[in-house]
């Protein structure tokens, strides 16, 4: 195979650097969102859950997926690696970034209450040895730490073999990750049990876990699709992530497309087939007025319309139609968790303006610290061994 080199500028330019627009977005939402947690109280921590579930959701998957690359020493996507890298980096912010959550847990979760409805107070008793605020406060603790030292640490070796050029590393890679993903399966897990299951703490389902890791994974590849042209319409990166990894990025977000739709299905289906009461009121309650319509949304926005376009192989190679695609997935990622945790405040479909304030606010925290971190380093792993070939890759 013929060698291929970096023919590229793989340092971020200042001049497509547009942090003034993130951090001018950021300070607006943010103040919006303190004046709300004196307006209200109980709409703000809901709109803050959706918006926190949204972004972590991305820096999770993207944790997944370095490992994932790590364990298989795939060298497809080398090239694109440092996205993600760098969206996993910054874990730690989120364990700042839910203590508004804790603060608010008397008022967003119901089994904090000394009183609740009677008629769950004995489910409510059954539950009580996993559902109470020391261990609540415990497991996030372990979620937190378990994130964030995976996320550093990769990110971290990678950096520091650009800098030495030390292959040695990879093998540290792959210690890391190995035992990385198994932990990370368990807290992403129990993470979503504890977000968003407990919000309505007597309803249950054993595939919650698995449905919101497919909900995050087939956004991450829309985020990514998103970011790499965003970057190449800044005449970035253009011979070094090519046309080829872009159709790859296309073809993983149809087959987590399918994957999404066959976990949640399932997941529906099973429940109405079961028909307990205690499970079937968490759906009849999102399929019941105004809500059935955000239902159908999400059905069609996040599986329907990207599966038929996507099935076309010249769509994946269609940049307009991909990214149109990638931001339809994106927005129907936010509307399905707004979905998940908004009737438990609200019988009727609505939109707060403290739901598009919490949602700017972490956008300029978020997508400030991407662009802090991916500025100061190369965007591209530029000493890996497994960059060459995925330089050659046509």
């Amino acid at each position: 195979m013929a060698q291929t080199k970096l023919t590229d500028n793989v340092q971020f330019p200042d001049s497509a650097n547009p942090s003034r627009t993130i951090i001018a977005v950021g300070v607006v939402g943010v103040i919006a969102s303190l004046v709300g947690v004196v307006v209200n109280y109980e709409q703000f921590l809901h709109s803050y859950l959706t918006s926190f579930s949204f972004f972590i959701s991305i820096s999770l998957a993207s944790l997944f997926l370095v490992m994932i690359h790590h364990i298989t020493r795939s060298s497809w996507g080398t090239t694109l690696r440092r996205i993600p890298e760098t969206f996993s980096s910054y874990l730690w912010v989120f364990a700042l970034l839910f203590i508004p959550i804790l603060l608010g847990m008397s008022t967003l979760y119901g089994w904090t209450q000394e009183q609740y409805s009677p008629f769950y107070e004995g489910l409510r008793e059954y539950k009580s040895p996993y559902l109470n605020v020391t261990f609540f406060i415990i497991r996030n603790i372990i979620y937190f730490a378990i994130w964030s030292f995976l996320g550093y640490k990769l990110y971290n070796n990678s950096i520091k073999m650009d800098e030495t050029g030390d292959w040695g590393l990879d093998s540290m890679f792959r210690k890391i990750s190995a035992p990385g993903i198994f932990f990370f399966g368990f807290t992403l897990a129990f993470a979503s049990f504890d977000w968003i299951m407990s919000l309505r703490f007597d309803w249950f389902s054993t595939m919650f876990g698995v449905y919101y890791f497919a909900m995050s994974f087939q956004a991450i590849m829309a985020v990514l699709i998103v970011m790499i042209l965003y970057l190449r319409g800044k005449g970035l990166l253009l011979n070094t992530i090519t046309r080829a990894h872009i159709n790859d990025l296309g073809l993983w977000m149809f087959a987590f497309t399918v994957f999404y739709a066959y976990i949640a299905f399932s997941q529906f289906f099973l429940i109405y087939y079961a028909n307990i009461p205690e499970a079937t009121l968490f759906y009849f309650v999102r399929m019941e007025g105004n809500w059935q319509y955000v239902f159908y949304a999400v059905i069609f926005g996040r599986f329907v319309i990207p599966f038929i376009v996507l099935l076309n192989k010249s769509a994946k190679a269609n940049y307009k139609v991909l990214t149109t695609v990638s931001f339809l997935i994106i927005a129907s990622h936010i509307v399905e968790l707004f979905w998940l945790v908004m009737p438990s405040l609200h019988d009727t479909f609505t939109i707060h303006w403290l739901d598009v304030a919490t949602f700017l606010g972490l956008a300029g925290i978020f997508f400030g610290c991407f662009f802090f971190f991916f500025k100061k380093q190369s965007m591209v792993p530029k000493n890996d061994p497994n960059l060459i070939e995925s330089l050659n890759k046509h």
